[in-house]
């Protein structure tokens, strides 16, 4: 489902968006099996938390084919083509992986996914069990994709910007299992503490639109929809 003119307009002004489709729950059931199984075997490449245990398996784009077809699905890209255009481009260096927020987490940072404004992408989170205040759902502070180029992906280590109060201003987002977030990457977000204990299970993923103006194959970029064209006037 393709968005309208008022959602691109909410996602252009506040920096975010809750796509419109849910994944279906026997997709849901499947991603988590084998998100579940990649973490028990820990099949590489994963991080660990500080206790060892495995809570994130990365390059999801290279695992198993469900999760290709989920990335690719028109839940994803429909909604996606209406902010991108036509042609779009998965990054495979940013994000690209698999996160399980344990019980106890006290992951509460708020942060960008890239720095400066010319290399903005669009963060797309699938959550793979409901989020809420309670384990950690995602906060984000409307509008702050607007805002100057920053130094630091981790807010609170620049001073200008602990200073202000503005990480003061998030507001939760909770989700449903199968619930589709899209991000613009400069708007400053972040997880909450899991309080709980159970887990907080979800994918992310980052696009952009195909670079009309580089006519190099760029091997951390994959097209799953529409073409490379290359415009630029060299000549």
């Amino acid at each position: 489902m393709k968005l309208t003119p008022e959602q691109v307009h909410l996602f252009r002004h506040n920096g975010f968006l809750v796509l419109p489709e849910r994944l279906p729950e026997a997709q849901v059931a499947r991603l988590k099996e084998t998100v579940w199984r990649h973490i028990r075997e820990e099949i590489p490449p994963v991080m660990r938390n500080r206790e060892g245990r495995v809570i994130r398996i990365s390059d999801i784009w290279n695992r198993e084919p469900i999760f290709r077809e989920t990335i690719t699905c028109p839940a994803v890209l429909d909604p996606l083509e209406s902010l991108l255009g036509p042609n779009i481009e998965l990054i495979l260096n940013r994000h690209n992986h698999a996160y399980l927020r344990v019980a106890g987490d006290g992951g509460d940072y708020l942060h960008r996914d890239v720095l400066q404004w010319t290399r903005a992408i669009v963060t797309v989170i699938l959550y793979l069990e409901e989020t809420s205040l309670e384990n950690g759902c995602t906060r984000v502070i409307p509008g702050t994709h607007l805002l100057p180029g920053l130094t630091a992906l981790r807010l609170e280590e620049d001073e200008t910007i602990a200073r202000s109060g503005i990480l003061e201003q998030a507001v939760p987002v909770p989700m449903p299992a199968g619930g589709l977030l899209a991000i613009d990457s400069l708007v400053m977000h972040g997880p909450g503490p899991n309080r709980t204990e159970g887990t907080r299970m979800s994918l992310t993923v980052g696009f952009h639109s195909a670079d009309e103006l580089s006519d190099v194959p760029n091997p951390k970029r994959v097209l799953v929809r529409g073409e490379r064209r290359y415009m630029g006037n060299d000549y």
